[in-house]
């Protein structure tokens, strides 16, 4: 089968048809990660792209969103890999105020497949939120997201609870999100801004023994 036919389904937010070429590339032998990642990956960064410059609105997003969960659903499990005892721990979630977990949703896959342990707080999620499951969970890095312009302005809330509860230096903060930009990450403090998950998979591969051994 095409790839293309999977881009379509998630361009045109057709959840059902999504998932059932997803389970039909796999049935033909095509490797989970090639399915996510020519296909799954492809059609909702276009749709990304598409909403970085206006020509989308959020409903079609969150349409999109919807279709690349259900491919994801049947990818994810072949791609998680068992978690390594003290290989790391990771936080993610998205900004109160922003209930769009489809950027999240990617990154927290690929991190799945280094082998650190994932705490997934979902959406909505409150300064306080994060800095108290910080305080009691003791991960090696936060992972924040943002969809929205009105909604990434949360991160820089996020970073000073954080400091205000005397956490900031105990995690690497990494931030990332259709609105957000290196210069935005760099202006509210974080440490590190990736333009998609290919780029956090890397980082975390090259960078994650050292960051939890540095601690």
């Amino acid at each position: 089968m095409s790839f293309e036919k999977i881009i379509d389904a998630i361009t045109e937010g057709e959840a059902e048809d999504t998932l059932e070429l997803t389970k039909q590339a796999l049935a033909q032998g095509y490797p989970a990660k090639a399915v996510l990642e020519k296909g799954l990956l492809v059609g909702i960064n276009g749709v990304a792209e598409k909403f970085r410059e206006a020509r989308v609105n959020v409903p079609e997003v969150l349409m999109a969103a919807r279709a690349m969960h259900a491919g994801l659903s049947v990818i994810e499990p072949l791609l998680v890999v068992p978690v390594r005892r003290g290989f790391g721990k990771i936080v993610v979630g998205t900004v109160a105020g922003d209930l769009h977990d489809v950027g999240i949703s990617l990154v927290k896959t690929m991190a799945m497949s280094t082998g650190a342990s994932i705490i997934d707080l979902g959406v909505d999620v409150t300064p306080k939120k994060f800095a108290n499951v910080t305080r009691r969970e003791k991960p090696d890095i936060l992972m924040i997201s943002a969809l929205l312009t009105t909604t990434m302005t949360v991160m820089r809330s996020v970073i000073e609870e954080l400091e205000a509860q005397g956490l900031r230096k105990e995690v690497k903060i990494i931030v990332g999100g259709a609105p957000v930009t290196e210069d935005f990450a760099k202006e509210i403090g974080a440490d590190y801004y990736f333009e998609d998950c290919f780029r956090v998979r890397d980082f975390l591969e090259e960078n994650l023994s050292k960051i939890v051994t540095a601690r």
